[in-house]
């Protein structure tokens, strides 16, 4: 087996004189869940779009499920399954009709793929509900149920959870971990509700403008997005010079208002105000936080950060 579902290498793509994406490397190992994150318009869309197959690339050279040539890429998007523009989905068919629809027209010829995929994402109780009275969670089930059919190594989804309500939002979570873990299909989704993504992926990507500030792990993200101390002091200079030299701490942030966050030593606070007491700093409030996803991607793309 490959140990890289999907590579991007230097992938540009233009319309007119507009660079939509500029020199994208990603790469998405075998079994990961990979999030593309950024605001809409950010380029994830694009990128979905160029491994699905649906456009090309002006520049840069791509490689999926082991495959390189143009002939092979075309292979490869055959065991790809993909809901990234809007599913053909009948509104007046129920479920079990319109996969079966599918099924025929893909060419499956096992019947029970129909039987087993509406149990697999949990419609298979509503399968006689017409499409167009589902709700826009249990849409988005079927348009995945379609996209999994053919057991593809590979399944690409452009938000998936947009617009659906809470309850919804559980159950595609649960749906994507269960798909992931049980067939064991790699997975690169797009999502702008960046909490919610943070507790399905295990690598993500972030996008802005068209190019790429970022690729990490899970445990590297985690790491960023730790706990930390935040002070409020009478002054932020002075504060953070005992720091480092009285306390050893030289990861921290210096906001505004004479607050500072600190990313280490959370365990000795005792310590460090008796230190700065001791050195006559003032502390007004201290609090304890944990910087969310959606906080570091803002920074990641404009804020300004020591730690």
């Amino acid at each position: 087996m490959k140990d890289y579902a999907v590579k991007l290498n230097h992938i540009t793509k233009t319309y007119g004189k507009k660079k939509v994406i500029e020199d994208i490397s990603i790469n998405v190992r075998m079994g990961d869940i990979y999030g593309l994150i950024g605001k809409n318009g950010a380029g994830k869309t694009t990128i979905l779009k160029l491994i699905s197959g649906l456009i090309r690339q002006n520049s840069g050279s791509m490689e999926i499920l082991g495959e390189v040539t143009e002939h092979g890429l075309n292979r490869a998007r055959k065991r790809t399954g993909s809901l990234v523009e809007n599913s053909y989905l009948y509104p007046y068919f129920d479920g079990e009709k319109n996969l079966e629809c599918y099924r025929i027209q893909k060419g499956l010829k096992d019947k029970k793929v129909v039987e087993e995929t509406l149990k697999l994402v949990g419609l298979y109780d509503v399968n006689k509900k017409k499409f167009s009275k589902y709700s826009l969670g249990m849409k988005q089930r079927l348009g995945i149920a379609q996209a999994i059919m053919g057991r593809p190594d590979l399944l690409i989804l452009d938000e998936p959870i947009n617009g659906v309500d809470p309850t919804g939002i559980v159950e595609l979570r649960e749906l994507l971990l269960k798909i992931n873990r049980e067939l064991g299909t790699t997975i690169i989704l797009s999502s702008h509700i960046l909490n919610e993504l943070s507790m399905i992926a295990n690598r993500y990507a972030f996008i802005h403008d068209g190019t790429l500030i970022e690729e990490v792990s899970k445990e590297e993200l985690d790491e960023k997005c730790r706990r930390y101390l935040k002070l409020k002091v009478n002054d932020a200079k002075k504060t953070t010079v005992i720091l480092e030299k009285e306390l050893d701490i030289l990861h921290y942030k210096v906001l505004n208002n004479n607050e500072i966050e600190i990313y280490e030593e959370l365990n000795n606070l005792n310590l460090i105000t008796k230190i700065l007491i001791e050195n006559n700093v003032e502390i007004k409030s201290i609090n304890e936080g944990t910087q969310t996803l959606e906080e570091y991607f803002i920074k990641l793309i404009g804020g300004h950060i020591n730690a």
